[in-house]
């Protein structure tokens, strides 16, 4: 039997501090018909009250299971008839995030016992400043850098997915991609702040210092490799966040990073809108072929 596509799902839903039960569960709603096999979560804020009842209540509307970060700034949902937990790295997130990510190393089922398994990484870079994300961003490359002993011996780097709000921007350059905002017209003095960096002349410039980091380490953002590596479907690169007056442009702050040994697997990346009265982010639909995705935690070779 073939596999089947796997949907992995990444949304900063509760934003802003507010946590409304009407709203979240339409948001959970909306994520279950999208049938995610794996969902990256950011600001699930309340979700940890009160022994995890309303992350338990969650994981149950969902059909998944799943593990809460710390101070419920993230989380990671997994489809357990897909996936089993290897390792939980709850207690190695170190203090280098405002934010702490989720990370787990999980196995593929339909990869067999033999294969690697993989890590999969929630992410939310701080919001204030530039300086703290860049530091996060570096960190964060750590988790595709994990060893890891086949039993025939032989060491490998684990294959890794990142997702999550990154609270910065791409790098320019890729036709389609939202343009980088002028800062001078962000009407928010202190958010035009907090998306800046000083650079070399001093001038600020906007921060797509973590974008350069996950590039520099290898990793490739998902949505760029899917419109231009591939099949030039533009709409990979549509805006995740909305425009506004305070803020700016439309923006693509969210973003999924993947090893370069996954890129063969990618099947489609598309962004699924969101009413704003639900979440004033949009959500990342990645899709993975399942057989192409064996083949490779098996190392053997993809079509």
């Amino acid at each position: 039997m073939s596999a089947k596509p796997l949907t992995l799902l990444c949304w900063n839903f509760e934003n802003n501090g507010k946590s409304d039960p009407d709203r979240r569960r339409t948001g959970d709603e909306l994520l279950k018909r999208l049938k995610p096999d794996l969902l990256f979560r950011q600001e699930l804020w309340d979700a940890g009250d009160n022994g995890g009842t309303i992350f338990n209540a969650q994981a149950r509307t969902l059909g998944m299971q799943g593990v809460l970060g710390q101070g419920s700034c993230t989380a990671v949902f997994y489809n357990p008839a897909k996936f089993t937990v290897v390792r939980d790295w709850s207690q190695s997130r170190g203090p280098h995030f405002v934010l702490p990510p989720t990370a787990l190393t999980l196995r593929y089922e339909d990869a067999g016992p033999g294969a690697l398994p993989i890590n999969a990484v929630s992410i939310h870079l701080n919001y204030a400043s530039s300086t703290q994300r860049l530091l996060e961003a570096e960190w964060a490359t750590t988790w595709a850098d994990k060893g890891w002993t086949t039993s025939d011996g032989q060491r490998h780097t684990l294959p890794a997915v990142l997702a999550g709000d990154t609270n910065s921007y791409p790098t320019p350059g890729t036709p389609g991609d939202p343009t980088l905002p002028d800062l001078a017209s962000i009407k928010n003095e202190p958010h035009r702040l907090h998306r800046s960096y000083a650079g070399p002349s001093g001038e600020r410039v906007p921060d797509t210092r973590p974008d350069a980091a996950f590039r520099t380490a290898g990793l490739e953002d998902a949505a760029l490799y899917w419109a231009t590596a591939t099949h030039g479907s533009l709409t990979a690169l549509s805006r995740t966040v909305n425009a506004c007056d305070t803020h700016g442009p439309d923006s693509r702050v969210d973003r999924a990073y993947l090893t370069p040994e996954l890129l063969p697997a990618v099947a489609g990346f598309e962004v699924v809108e969101v009413g704003e009265d639900v979440s004033d982010h949009h959500i990342l639909r990645l899709t993975l072929d399942g057989e192409r995705l064996t083949d490779i935690l098996n190392h053997r070779p993809t079509a």
